[in-house]
């Protein structure tokens, strides 16, 4: 629409060229380090992407020079010209080769704690020593005894407790593990109620910003609920697929995933037992999932609170759609701006009529 505009199409041209020009020169090396060095800023744009390729990611976040918003749309535009070939086996989590394992609600549970990589207990201090290059080199000891790389789900012990409602047997029929027949809100119609599946789905891909948005209103007392850590799980998934001719699964590699459970009493599942929302996403994105899994409770209430509704967060909270909304607004609005100013100035007029002393009329002699 900027065609139209003075300068024209050559404008539009410079403007990008500028763009490049401020950002600096893009190189495998660039790309390569924003990879390697820059892992959850990559694991964020995959998410909110809906497709894992680290590189794509870097590739993307190089691009247009970390502008994650943009990033994403590059990364779902790109996905949208791919062909969808297979469907992979489902990941449970006890299957999961988990690096970082936690849970807020019990200090000893199955299979202990593992804190694994996180900042989550150093000091939020700037490493000026950094600047100055006079920072020793990181350093990370080999432990004695390896941690054990699988771990059984927390919530398997609480079912076993009798503290929360135990799961369906038929809770994924075996004919739709390698189908397209799940429920996909990447091409069905979002309707709401939606399917449990949508709801996850769109969980997983929503922006982290608008997420942690909601759900710290939520957690601060505009929802209706406080949730407690049940388990927080970062690690590798095994991607395995079914070979077309023997029907054996094998491995086509691994892609870093995380996972959040929260859960709360006094929720959906009544006073007597604990009620879990579940979040998960490609890539290690922790606060964005605890928030999530949240979501997930809240939009379970009789009466949520109406920014947690089902449809609000699942609208809201989707990153290509509400920042190009958003973004859309800097495009040329002239018609219907002029449309606005006329309609101001005819309120105008009529105001500056209705405001003008009336003439005093003379009678006539007689």
């Amino acid at each position: 629409m900027y065609v139209a505009a003075k300068g024209g199409e050559q404008a539009i041209q410079n403007a990008e060229a500028l763009y490049q020009h401020l950002s600096g020169p893009i190189t495998p090396a660039l790309i390569h380090d924003i990879q390697n060095r820059l892992p959850y800023l990559v694991d964020r744009v995959m998410g909110e992407g809906s497709l894992y390729a680290p590189e794509l990611a870097a590739l993307a976040i190089a691009q247009t020079g970390g502008d994650l918003y943009e990033a994403v749309l590059l990364l779902r535009a790109y996905l949208s010209t791919q062909p969808r070939i297979a469907y992979a086996a489902p990941v449970k989590p006890d299957a999961i080769f988990t690096v970082r394992r936690i849970s807020a609600a019990f200090k000893d549970i199955p299979g202990g704690q593992v804190l694994g990589p996180t900042l989550d207990y150093s000091h939020r201090l700037l490493r000026l020593d950094l600047l100055d290059g006079t920072a020793p080199p990181p350093d990370a000891p080999e432990a004695e005894t390896p941690a054990s790389p699988h771990y059984p789900a927390v919530a398997d012990w609480q079912r076993a407790q009798g503290l929360m409602p135990a799961l369906p047997e038929d809770d994924l029929p075996h004919s739709v593990l390698y189908a397209a027949d799940l429920p996909d809100v990447t091409s069905d119609a979002v309707l709401f109620p939606a399917p449990r599946e949508h709801r996850l789905q769109a969980l997983a891909r929503a922006d982290t910003g608008g997420t942690l948005a909601l759900g710290y209103a939520s957690m601060r007392g505009y929802g209706l609920i406080h949730p407690t850590v049940n388990e927080l799980r970062l690690g590798w998934a095994e991607v395995q697929l079914k070979h077309p001719i023997t029907g054996e699964l094998f491995s086509a590699g691994r892609v870093r995933v995380s996972q959040a459970e929260v859960v709360t009493s006094g929720g959906d599942q009544g006073k007597g037992t604990l009620t879990a929302g579940f979040a998960a996403t490609l890539g290690w994105n922790e606060v964005k999932l605890i928030a999530a899994a949240t979501l997930d409770i809240e939009m379970n209430q009789a009466a949520p609170h109406p920014a947690h509704t089902e449809e609000f967060v699942m609208y809201h909270t989707e990153p290509v759609e509400s920042s190009g909304f958003c973004i859309h607004f800097k495009l040329p609005h002239y018609v219907t701006f002029a449309s606005t100013l006329d309609n101001i100035r005819k309120v105008q007029a009529v105001a500056y009529d209705n405001a003008k002393p009336s003439q005093p009329t003379t009678e006539p002699n007689t």
